[in-house]
C-alpha cells in the first residue's frame, strides 16, 4: 500500500518516538504549515484544544490517518 501524500490540515500520527520533545510514537497532530517538500509544521493539542507542542517534522516521521473525501472501499 502506498503512503498517502500529506497535505495542509491533515490529521497525522507520529511514526517515531521523540524523547527530546516528550512525544511518543502514535501521538496525533495536525499539519498547520507546509514548510518545504516533505517537511511539515505539525501542531499537537490536548482535548481542550491547547497546543502542547508544535514543530517541523519530515514526511518519514509522520503518517496521514485518514483520506477525507475519498469513497469507502469494501472488500467482498
Amino acid at each position: 500500500m502506498q503512503k498517502k501524500q500529506i497535505e495542509l490540515l491533515d490529521t497525522v500520527a507520529l511514526l517515531v518516538d521523540l524523547p527530546e520533545r516528550d512525544l511518543d510514537r502514535g501521538e496525533v497532530g495536525t499539519v498547520v504549515e507546509l514548510l518545504a517538500p516533505e517537511v511539515f509544521e505539525v501542531e499537537f493539542s490536548d482535548d481542550e484544544g491547547q497546543t502542547y507542542a508544535q514543530f517541523a517534522l519530515q514526511s518519514d516521521q509522520i503518517i496521514a490517518l485518514h483520506n477525507q473525501g475519498e469513497g469507502l472501499k469494501l472488500a467482498a
